[in-house]
């Protein structure tokens, strides 16, 4: 067998900041948390245009293989550049500037990784355990709507891939 046929099947996940693909091969475990806000009761009858819930995932993956440590790397760099503005920012101009999710169970942009841990054990030590926390910041507007509804439809097509 040779160095890249372990590699030739659809990851779990793909983390990127729309340049840079980082593959998460091995997930374990993906949650979505959904904080709705609700409005005062007897408030003012008018309403603002704010994001009307915050969203954050939780993904645990096993980094696997002779290239777990180019993708701790690439992930490192990516929560770096999740806070300071991604390479998909400067070339969208700024409409699109977080990093880009994609999952069987969801399709996410905007996103900012507030936490990051890798672990290893002695039991598996060809393997790193990879913890991420990303918060969901969408920009106010339509935009993110829209991408929103886009994001179904790339979904469907990624059923459709071979695994």
């Amino acid at each position: 067998m040779s160095f890249f046929e372990p590699y030739l099947h659809t990851p779990s996940a793909v983390l990127s900041d729309g340049i840079v693909p980082v593959p998460l091969w091995a997930v374990t475990q993906l949650s979505i948390d959904s904080t709705y806000f609700v409005p005062q009761v007897g408030g003012t009858r008018r309403r603002v245009a704010v994001v009307s819930h915050d969203d954050s995932l939780s993904l645990s993956a096993v980094l696997l293989g002779p290239l777990r440590f180019t993708w701790k790397v690439a992930l490192e760099n990516l929560a770096e550049s999740s806070r300071q503005g991604t390479a998909l920012s400067r070339v969208t101009g700024g409409t699109q500037s977080g990093l880009v999710l994609i999952t069987t169970a969801t399709i996410r942009t905007d996103l900012a990784v507030q936490s990051l841990t890798f672990s290893q054990s002695a039991q598996r030590r060809d393997t790193l355990d990879v913890t991420l926390r990303l918060l969901h910041l969408p920009r106010p507007g339509s935009l993110a709507k829209l991408l929103d509804v886009a994001s179904i439809g790339v979904g469907a097509l990624t059923d459709a891939l071979p695994v």
